[in-house]
């Protein structure tokens, strides 16, 4: 694992960081079937979340082998609403977690939660939230497994 490094995504990085939400995509959509398997959605959703880490204070980070991007994490900095309370209203948030199929169970996930938790403690802050797919039995135990704990839960109904 000593040959994987991190690092802040370039805009040159554009074109893999869509290749890996699309992976993501494809993967979901597999899961929960309302997910674009599409590579135009990964792009869109590219431009979305770059927006929002540029609002945020955020940024992608990337995990890589020899040259080779084998993940990303996106990461922005938030503001709960007024009613929770003021030590952990500002608060990370890791966005998106993307491990490339192929590198998937190499600890790889776990070193850029170590990252978020690094950055956010860094910027001051004492709470770190991730939201994961209730069907998405492997992330919600990695986060588990890395101290996460429930605390909201979002619940939908097809109309």
């Amino acid at each position: 694992m000593s040959s994987i490094s991190l690092r802040t995504a370039l805009p040159q990085d554009r074109d893999i960081v869509v290749e890996l939400i699309h992976q993501l995509n494809v993967f979901e959509a597999d899961l929960v079937g309302d997910r674009r398997r599409d590579h135009a959605g990964a792009n869109a959703y590219y431009d979305e979340l770059i927006a929002r880490l540029t609002q945020r204070n955020g940024r992608i980070v990337l995990a890589e082998e020899n040259g080779v991007v084998v993940g990303a994490m996106g990461l922005s900095f938030d503001r709960d609403a007024a009613y929770v309370s003021a030590d952990v209203r500002n608060h990370g948030t890791v966005t998106d977690l993307i491990v490339h199929a192929a590198w998937r169970g190499k600890g790889i996930g776990q070193m850029l939660l170590n990252e978020a938790e690094r950055l956010t403690k860094e910027a001051g802050l004492k709470r770190l939230m991730i939201g994961a797919l209730v069907a998405n039995d492997r992330a919600v135990r990695t986060y588990t497994q890395f101290g996460f704990e429930p605390y909201v839960a979002f619940l939908k109904k097809e109309l």
